[in-house]
Formats: C-alpha cells, sequence, structure tokens
C-alpha cells in the first residue's frame, strides 16, 4: 500500500493523462510517460504508447463523463501499481520524475482573460432553447428580446 502522497500523486498523473489528450500538451507528455512507464525497457515503453494512444482515440472520439472519470481512474491505478512494485529506492526516484514530468507537461489550470473577456479551463457550452431565448458566452451592449420593428415602407 502506498502512502497517502503517492496515491495523490498516482490520481495526478491519472487526470493528467486524460486532461491532455487533444491538446498541445499531449505529444510531449505522451513520450515522456512511455518512457517513464518503460523504465528503460524498450519493447514495455512501446506497449506504454499504444496503450496511451488508445486512451486518446477513445477520449477523441467519444468523451463523456463516464468514459473520462473511467480512463482517469485506469491510468491511475497503472501510476499506483508501478510506483508498488518498486523498492523504496526507486520508488522515491520514480515519484520524483513522475512530479517533475507532470508539473513539465500536463496542462496548466490558470485561466484568464482580460477585462469584457471569456476564459475556460476545460469545456465551455452555451445553449439557448425555445422561442426568444438567447445564450451566449459574453454580451456587451444591451440585448432586446422580442418582435423586431416593422420598418417604415418609405425607408425601402
Amino acid at each position: 500500500m502506498l502512502e497517502q502522497a503517492l496515491t495523490a500523486l498516482a490520481e495526478a498523473g491519472g487526470t493528467a493523462v486524460v486532461q491532455a489528450v487533444g491538446t498541445d500538451a499531449w505529444a510531449g507528455l505522451r513520450q515522456a510517460l512511455g518512457r517513464w512507464f518503460g523504465r528503460g525497457d524498450g519493447s514495455r515503453e512501446r506497449a506504454e504508447l499504444e496503450r496511451l494512444d488508445r486512451t486518446a482515440e477513445e477520449l477523441v472520439t467519444s468523451a463523456d463523463d463516464q468514459r473520462t472519470t473511467r480512463h482517469v481512474a485506469a491510468w491511475g491505478t497503472r501510476f499506483e501499481t508501478l510506483l508498488e512494485n518498486l523498492d523504496e529506492r526507486a520508488r522515491a526516484h520514480a515519484a520524483e520524475e513522475l512530479r517533475a514530468l507532470l508539473s513539465q507537461y500536463a496542462p496548466q489550470k490558470n485561466v484568464s482573460a482580460g477585462q469584457g473577456g471569456l476564459a475556460a479551463g476545460r469545456d465551455i457550452g452555451v445553449r439557448a432553447e425555445g422561442e426568444g431565448a438567447i445564450a451566449a458566452g459574453l454580451i456587451q451592449g444591451g440585448v432586446h428580446v422580442g418582435r423586431p420593428s416593422r420598418p417604415d415602407p418609405t425607408q425601402g
């Protein structure tokens, strides 16, 4: 059984894998994790890269909350299992490597927008349904809901 800090690190690894899919960070994180899981074994590294690719493909083609949660948990378990199977010295070294690569490649949660802007750290959905409904991520100025006035026939 891992200590709580290492369990949290493993969970953070699982979250990072899922959050990085489809972002600019994915290629670098994918390669780094392949090496990390491979631990110097080329065939193991290739197998992990293939597993990461399958995860990415599943998440890109049909991402839903349940599938996302399943992949976070599965990857968290993979990290935890690898760490558990190392001796104490190797575990400490692997944990430090994992912390470093997550801080380097994992998508950052810091988002910001200037005055009048809109920022989101992940997905954003905006939807309006029904007659007279309005939906917007950002509105600057006034909004009027109703029927437009009829133009004056003399104004063309």
